[in-house]
């Protein structure tokens, strides 16, 4: 069968697709145990917090494992420090931890008896837990050595709301705003009074006695807000480029998000980019602004734009935004294969790439010596996949994101390579169908490799292959289905099949199951014997097994897009990549080949992409340092990183 016939109606795959992940809370540095997960998602659970250790993981504890083992111990490390005991009370007053805040708050107050933060923090703590006089008086206290301000006016209308005193609470509420009109939680209860007792009309009313304030400018993105509902475009406008002015360089964060998301709600996506977009900055901004941002790219098809902020909000580094950067990730790189049809097939040009070895072990890198050594006499075994049969496929060549059949049909070679290089003591090399024209991709065969074609295609190689193994899926039905044909190069012939069925959410048992019988059939052709794994291969089981053969693909996938650094293929989920091999380590810390496979995904991502490496560097210093290797294979492995 000629190649153009095999690639009509099938897939050009596009490099990974990132899983998704969760985030929300900033990172700790505290080891403490995760609670064991409720049925359903832990975040919708009230009695679990979510927090992130140092490696960015995110792990669940209850409210009592934070209150005890977290909580105490932060408050010990930073009583000395009021910036961060600040940070800190602010956080614990948001998880509800008021009681436990009392003695930290009173401690700010030693360390800045005359920050405003302070005394404000102070008085909210006690007017939470009920201790209305001294959340007064600490306020009056404070105001009358240093004059009243907008934050200590609208806490102190907060007490005397408690207390009943309505009419006195809104003249030192109007107080407040005279002081500063631009306080978010004092203007939203002030135009909530008035909308109260008047309606929508007295709330816009209200605002519009604040706007009339010097420096005003929060009042008008509310009133903006009103005249986008009125289909008043222009005087929305009027009055952002008012808050704008007012507001100064940089403007605040809840300016931007707040116009942006207005407006995009609207429909105005331009007014969004000209307004935000050159005001715009990822660390003082973070992802909500970002986001709106990238959405207004996306929408008018200016991918490139809303790539370069996804990037600058990667860079911030906050595992917390993770899940809605991963998802905008996978978004832009959908959008970028349009409406994925490829060139007519005169136009399209294919080629086979070729990796010697198990994918993290090249026989040059500095690891290679901790393995036996594999006489060049040995036969020569090429691997070929790429190739599955998937249900609704098209009629025509299509690029598209790469998936799961995709990955699983280049991941098995991988793995099957390794396992007959480590314990048959095999020559393995890989090949891989690659698109080179017009797009670098992945090329996903719809059937399997003729026989006379995948045995031509190894014997174009510089060394002679003595047997051939063609590997194709069946992903139409559940359960999937894997078939592995076993050739012999000098005669053409197929001296043995090997198939497993599977399920796709649990592969691992039937997978394993298939390699051990595919070394057992290639093991008996070349008059060798299986030995057991060398004890520095260890390969992750049960439900990270399906993970092990992901990251085995991605490392391909990486090689491959930066084979050609005139043509560079269209890698995306850099980061999953990363961060998916770093938390592979941590949960197999002895594992010589997990960790080599995360040193060469690393080397090979550096070659395309170094600013995304550099954002892991302090987490991959942090785990060589931590979980340490065997000295010879931690050098070899610092080698490569280095």
């Amino acid at each position: 069968m000629s190649l153009l016939k095999k690639l009509l109606g099938h897939k050009a795959d596009a490099a990974p697709t990132p899983a998704p992940q969760t985030a929300d809370r900033a990172d700790t540095r505290q080891e403490i145990d995760p609670a064991s997960p409720p049925a359903g998602n832990p975040a919708d659970d009230p009695n679990l917090i979510r927090a992130y250790d140092s490696y960015g993981r995110e792990i669940f504890v209850t409210r009592e494992q934070w209150r005890d083992n977290v909580l105490a111990g932060a408050i010990e490390q930073h009583w000395n420090d009021a910036d961060s005991l600040s940070g800190l009370i602010i956080q614990s007053l948001g998880d509800g931890f008021v009681d436990d805040m009392v003695k930290p708050a009173e401690r700010l107050a030693e360390l800045e008896p005359d920050a405003e933060r302070a005394v404000v923090l102070l008085a909210i703590v006690y007017m939470k837990t009920g201790r209305l006089d001294e959340s007064e008086r600490a306020l009056r206290g404070f105001m009358q050595q240093h004059g009243e301000t907008g934050v200590t006016l609208t806490n102190l209308a907060k007490i005397q709301d408690e207390r009943g005193d309505e009419a006195g609470a809104l003249a030192t509420l109007w107080r407040a705003l005279e002081h500063d009109p631009n306080q978010e939680n004092g203007l939203g209860w002030y135009e909530a009074i008035h909308r109260e007792h008047g309606g929508d009309v007295a709330g816009v009313t209200a605002m519009r006695k604040v706007a009339a304030l010097p420096g005003s400018w929060r009042a008008q993105l509310w009133l903006a807000h009103a005249e986008l509902g009125a289909h008043n475009l222009a005087g929305a406008i009027q009055l952002y480029q008012q808050a704008l002015a007012r507001a100064g360089s940089p403007p605040p964060a809840s300016l931007l998000m707040q116009m942006s998301a207005d407006l995009g709600n609207a429909g105005a996506i331009e007014p969004i980019l000209q307004l935000a977009g050159p005001r715009f900055d990822a660390a003082a901004h973070g992802v909500m602004v970002g986001n709106n941002l990238i959405r207004a790219h996306a929408e008018l098809g200016q991918y490139d734009q809303a790539r370069r902020i996804l990037d600058q909000l990667y860079a911030q580094q906050r595992p917390d935004w993770q899940e809605n950067l991963s998802y905008w990730d996978t978004e832009l790189a959908r959008a970028s294969l349009g409406d994925g049809r490829v060139a007519e097939p005169d136009q399209m040009r294919f080629a086979m790439l070729l990796g010697r070895g198990p994918v993290w072990l090249a026989p040059e890198s500095p690891a290679a010596k901790l393995f036996d050594p594999i006489p060049p006499n040995r036969p020569l075994v090429s691997f070929l996949g790429g190739s599955a049969e998937i249900g609704n496929a098209p009629d025509h060549a299509e690029r598209q994101l790469a998936d799961a059949t995709g990955r699983l049909s280049r991941a098995l070679p991988l793995y099957f390579n390794e396992q007959c290089a480590l314990r048959c003591g095999l020559r393995t090399q890989t090949l891989v169908p690659w698109l080179t024209q017009p797009d670098p991709g992945f090329v996903l065969s719809g059937v399997a490799w003729d026989d006379a074609d995948a045995i031509r295609y190894a014997q174009q190689c510089e060394a002679q292959s003595d047997f051939v193994v063609i590997s194709h899926l069946v992903t139409t039905t559940e359960p999937w289905q894997a078939h592995v044909r076993v050739l012999r190069t000098d005669d053409e012939e197929c001296i043995g099949t090997v198939s497993a069925r599977f399920p796709m959410a649990d592969p691992t048992a039937a997978l394993q199951q298939l390699t051990e019988n595919l070394v057992a059939l290639i093991a008996r052709a070349a008059a060798l014997t299986p030995r057991r794994a060398p004890v520095n291969y260890t390969v992750p089981d049960g439900a990270s097994f399906p993970r092990y053969l992901l990251r085995l693909e991605q490392l391909l996938a990486v090689r491959c897009n930066g084979a050609d650094d005139s043509r560079p293929g269209h890698l995306n989920g850099e980061r999953e990549i990363l961060d998916g091999n770093i938390r592979q380590c941590l949960d197999f810390p002895h594992s010589l080949n997990v960790r080599l496979l995360l040193a060469q995904t690393v080397r090979a991502m550096r070659q395309i992409r170094p600013d995304v490496v550099k954002e892991f560097e302090d987490r991959i210093a942090r785990l060589q340092r931590e979980q340490p290797l065997a000295p010879e294979a931690q050098a070899a492995v610092q080698a490569l990183l280095d």
